[in-house]
């Protein structure tokens, strides 16, 4: 069996603080999201305006008829296909007529603006998309074969990179995601969707929902971290 790890004791490795942290990061901005968006799911738009109706309103008058809305069956997984130049909508978002509907389904519009635009850190996400899959899937499996095989740097090190591909996918999908916010509250003030009361729940509800892609990339860069500490020397664990 093998012992501690560089001198650790077997049944403490201190790179767990890391994991620990980026869990701690993770729940926190999930905790506030889900906070943040019920309380603004219980205020009404002074327009009655449902989600749909938001988006539709934002999509034609940037002249983009031919964004399609569709509505989902679940209550979460917005978001914008620009495969097909669709804007989905959960169930609740799409019919309702809160504050946070109306912000989740302008945030989803300023993709698709985004995408009309050619925004550039959204089309290199989209690029990155195929490889991370990828990289995402045989990362941990490349480690954990190397180690096996005698700890072959060779296979270890490709491991860690492909690991490392999320990180970047996730810091690149940080400037889409919040640039898709910023288009959303100009949006929704510029054509009157909110009241300007209701703009500042708006924004509370994206800038809550931003966090949650920091919080995750920072989890995954603590996590690159981590692997890179255990098995990127050349040092072996001790029998």
């Amino acid at each position: 069996m093998y012992g501690g790890y560089y001198g650790y004791g077997y049944y403490w490795d201190p790179t767990y603080f890391l994991v620990l942290v980026g869990l701690v990061l993770c729940l926190g901005a999930n905790a506030l999201v889900n906070s943040t968006m019920r309380k603004y799911s219980k205020v009404r738009n002074m327009r009655g305006l449902t989600g749909a109706e938001a988006a539709r309103n934002i999509l034609n008058r940037e002249g983009l008829y031919n964004v399609q809305i569709e509505c989902l069956n679940s209550d979460d997984g917005d978001h914008y296909d620009p495969r097909t130049d669709t804007v989905r909508l959960s169930y609740n978002n799409f019919n309702g007529t809160s504050v946070t509907a109306v912000s989740v389904a302008a945030h989803e519009c300023g993709h698709a603006i985004q995408h009309a635009h050619g925004y550039a850190p959204m089309n290199i996400r989209a690029a990155l998309v195929p490889v991370v899959n990828i990289g995402s899937n045989l990362s941990i499996p490349l480690i954990f074969l190397g180690v096996l095989l005698s700890w072959n740097q060779t296979l270890i090190q490709l491991g860690i990179w492909a690991f490392a591909l999320t990180v970047i996918f996730q810091l690149v999908t940080l400037p889409v995601e919040f640039n898709a916010s910023r288009r959303a509250i100009v949006k929704v003030e510029e054509y009157g969707l909110l009241g300007s009361e209701e703009v500042s729940g708006g924004k509370k509800v994206l800038t809550a929902a931003a966090l949650t892609y920091v919080a995750g990339a920072a989890s995954s860069a603590l996590q690159l971290l981590r692997l890179i500490l255990l098995y990127g020397g050349n040092r072996r664990r001790r029998d």
